[in-house]
């Protein structure tokens, strides 16, 4: 395989997809440099200066932007990392974009014009946005309230965007292409509960409530004003419908079918993460 003398640069790779990212392609003696504020050499999104070293060397990368393509300031960044990459050799950017958002698409955009070869994967939310984010100490306490009713979603499984991503990166084919992808089934947040008490073996309740009130309780979880105006956003524009339908992305990149909510919670149950606290 031609990549196996290549490296892939991992923007984000300390992330829930871009740890995933590396640690495949890893797997399969491709060399990854993660890349990231915490790292040698460090990345940046608000300083570009970081930019052009973390890339140089790179046939490919694997791309996660923070905090949301959906920022105002997104777009003209992804535009300028793209130059960047092109500079420091890289010839193939994989993006990691949002289903349904403007700012998300403005980005696609830019970095179609951009003049390198691409490949874009639209996710909206995770599974592990139950065990591996914000929404786990209300799952723990018994009760997860959200400013989300009756809107569902057709949660992807960070697993599956990881092996699609590699297989991205390392098969030409799916070069200059854009996928859109859920997993197999659309389920309202409340049912998404439902299953992870289901497979928890514990009562958790579900409570739908104010979006003022949410964004109160994330700032004093200690969001910056940054991701709580972009879960305003989210829950606000984003979740009203126009991501529900169930697409095919998954299936087409890896031959098989996206993991299951029910699947997804079973497994990850069996881990304790969802344990009552003594």
């Amino acid at each position: 395989m031609q990549m196996q003398n290549s490296t892939v640069a991992i923007i984000g790779g300390r992330g829930k997809t871009g740890g995933r990212v590396a640690e495949r392609l890893e797997k399969r003696g491709i060399k990854v440099r993660a890349a990231s504020r915490s790292t040698t050499p460090s990345f940046d999104w608000q300083d570009r200066s970081t930019w052009h070293q973390a890339l140089e060397g790179a046939s490919a990368a694997y791309v996660t932007f923070q905090p949301d393509l959906a920022v105002a300031w997104a777009a003209d960044a992804i535009a300028a990392f793209a130059k960047t990459a092109i500079e420091a050799g890289v010839k193939h950017i994989v993006l990691l974009s949002g289903r349904g958002e403007d700012g998300a698409i403005r980005s696609e955009e830019r970095l179609k014009a951009a003049g390198i070869d691409y490949t874009v994967l639209r996710a909206s939310w995770f599974n592990q946005n139950f065990s591996e984010g914000a929404f786990v100490d209300g799952l723990l306490q018994g009760k997860l309230a959200l400013p989300a009713d009756n809107v569902a979603e057709p949660f992807v499984d960070a697993d599956d965007l990881a092996d699609a991503a590699v297989e991205c990166l390392v098969d030409p084919r799916h070069r200059n292409q854009m996928y859109e992808m859920t997993g197999p089934r659309a389920l309202t947040f409340r049912q998404a509960v439902a299953e992870t008490a289901l497979a928890s073996g514990r009562y958790i309740g579900y409570e739908t409530v104010p979006i003022d009130a949410f964004i109160a309780e994330m700032t004093a979880y200690g969001l910056p004003q940054e991701v709580t105006d972009l879960l305003r956003e989210l829950f606000t524009q984003v979740l009203d419908g126009r991501n529900s339908p169930v697409m095919d992305g998954v299936s087409q990149i890896l031959g098989r079918p996206a993991k299951d909510f029910s699947t997804y919670a079973h497994e990850t149950a069996a881990t304790g993460i969802w344990s009552a606290q003594s």
